[in-house]
């Protein structure tokens, strides 16, 4: 398991509220929002939960593509493992400068995808029931003095 050291969690919870993350289902580009529903998403594709993992960039440090590249696949084969039904998606900053691949998954359980995220070193995932507004969960303590950061949940500690 990695340990994660972040500097701000506030800012970098911020920073993934405000991030924009796409779903490709048959070729078609689906957004996804923290605090928004995902109701298109649901319609097209519908599942009892969803939730978006990616493997890049353990906590939050840039990796070299073919690290990035390894660590997927690795990924790719503990969702296959868990039975994990998935589609390509990426997640980017709103400039589009910064952009990280990863998959939405449809039926994971939460034991399942909070044990993955922690093992590929992820600071957070997306996660929500049909419905409901998509939320970021922080895997990591929430800090002892801070305002909420709206749709997002602290998982850990």
């Amino acid at each position: 398991m990695r340990e994660l050291q972040i500097v701000n969690a506030v800012e970098l919870a911020s920073a993934y509220v405000a991030a924009e993350y796409v779903v490709v289902l048959d070729g078609d580009a689906l957004p996804l929002r923290v605090g928004q529903p995902a109701s298109d998403l649901e319609a097209y594709w519908p599942a009892s939960r969803y939730a978006f993992i990616t493997a890049w960039n353990p906590a939050s440090q840039p990796r070299s593509d073919a690290a990035n590249q390894a660590a997927d696949a690795l990924l790719v084969a503990e969702l296959d493992a868990v039975g994990a039904v998935r589609h390509p998606a990426w997640a980017q900053d709103p400039t589009g400068h910064w952009r990280e691949p990863g998959w939405l998954l449809a039926g994971i359980e939460e034991t399942d995808l909070l044990r993955l995220a922690t093992e590929f070193g992820q600071a957070a995932v997306l996660a929500w029931q049909p419905g409901e507004a998509v939320r970021l969960r922080m895997l990591m303590p929430r800090p002892p003095v801070v305002a909420a950061v709206e749709h997002t949940d602290w998982v850990a500690g």
